[in-house]
């Protein structure tokens, strides 16, 4: 069959602030009230479109106020014009045209694949290579300062299938950490329990309480101190018999490349936001999987529009087998945006068949949280 050349002709960008249920505290920031994103929307000549997130944290990737500017004036130039079947080429453009930006580019490689997906009538799994698993095992952070919202939470999401948590540490007191993992642990036994610091300790006096934490058989230790530190997170892995997970020390393929060889960790988390996309988060995964290092779906403060993109992702990736994050569209937003609840029961995340991404936005809801628009 004949390519048939079409062109990208507009692109739109959304600033929303999306109201939250709960404060959630983590090792490197807190969030109360809303999370901010940006989505873009693509349509081409041919009358094709295809939606995409942004999904920014201040103290971690960068601004949504910057991200919105960054798709607006820098990669908006990129864009228009291309034919979307180009999307290596548009985003080695993207890539020569803003240094950094990882979560605009990667709003906009899923944007791309949407449009592509919806033009061929192909799910986006199919064109990232095929698909690994139809359904993904979930997992739900528990980081309220009140803890004890947090187990009324554990209640509904245990009643809805969910056996996986990660609960953040390293905010408040060790002590604290301590008397939350007891009481998981008595509630219920069979929990699968991750940890993570987000960056929380410093070196000085961690490995004991690292050990600690081992006692309550936890199925891995995130990122216990900040990423560039290098030296102690090789240090943890060999010392720890629990498994590290490295976050904020891999966002690029290089950056696995130096965990593999320096040993920095035992499995990565994988994150589109940090990666700049969906295909070189899949990179991560494969240079993971060449030191015989799984790797986990992670996420940052996304709607169901973002979480989509991480399904596909996952869906097409062998290596990504801890299951993934990909809770907040339906467990923290107060409302998502997309016009049908994002495909999580029983504890697990479906992965979708339809074309694109196989759910679309309500634009009505984006308008209504939206800050900020730019045609």
């Amino acid at each position: 069959m004949t390519h048939q050349k079409d062109s990208i002709e507009r692109m739109t960008v959304w600033h929303a602030a999306l109201p939250v249920r709960s404060a959630r505290d983590h090792g490197s920031g807190l969030v109360a009230d809303k999370v901010d994103v940006v989505v873009i929307r693509l349509e081409t000549a041919s009358g094709v479109f295809g939606f995409g997130e942004a999904s920014p944290w201040a103290v971690f990737t960068g601004t949504a106020e910057a991200t919105a500017a960054a798709l607006d004036r820098y990669i908006r130039p990129v864009v228009l014009g291309a034919d979307p079947a180009d999307i290596p080429l548009i985003m080695a453009d993207a890539n020569r045209a803003i240094a950094g930006h990882t979560e605009a580019k990667a709003a906009l490689e899923t944007a791309l694949l949407d449009c592509r997906g919806r033009a061929m009538g192909l799910p986006v799994w199919a064109l990232l290579g095929g698909r690994y698993r139809k359904e993904i095992p979930l997992s739900i952070s528990l980081a309220n300062p009140d803890f004890d919202a947090d187990m009324d939470l554990l209640d509904e999401a245990w009643a809805g299938g969910i056996r996986m948590i990660k609960l953040k540490t390293g905010v408040q007191s060790h002590a604290f950490d301590i008397e939350r993992l007891e009481r998981l642990r008595k509630a219920y036994p069979e929990l699968n329990i991750r940890v993570d610091y987000n960056q929380g300790l410093q070196p000085f006096g961690a490995l004991r309480r690292l050990k600690d934490v081992e006692q309550f058989k936890v199925t891995f230790i995130e990122q216990p101190v900040p990423g560039w530190n290098h030296e102690a997170m090789a240090r943890f892995t060999a010392a720890l018999e629990t498994p590290i997970l490295a976050d904020e020390t891999v966002f690029s393929p290089g950056d696995a490349h130096k965990a593999v060889k320096g040993r920095l960790c035992d499995a990565i988390s994988v994150k589109i936001m940090k990666t700049g996309g969906l295909r070189r988060g899949m990179e991560v995964a494969a240079i993971a999987e060449s030191a015989g290092m799984p790797a986990y779906g992670g996420d940052m403060f996304e709607s169901g529009l973002a979480h989509l993109a991480g399904t596909h992702m996952i869906a097409a990736t062998p290596n990504i087998s801890l299951g993934c994050e990909f809770y907040q569209a339906r467990w923290y937003l107060e409302e998502d945006i997309l016009r049908e609840a994002f495909p999580c029961d029983n504890g697990k995340v479906a992965v979708p068949e339809g074309p694109g991404l196989g759910f679309d936005v309500d634009l009505e809801k984006l308008a209504h949280y939206a800050a900020d628009t730019r045609q």
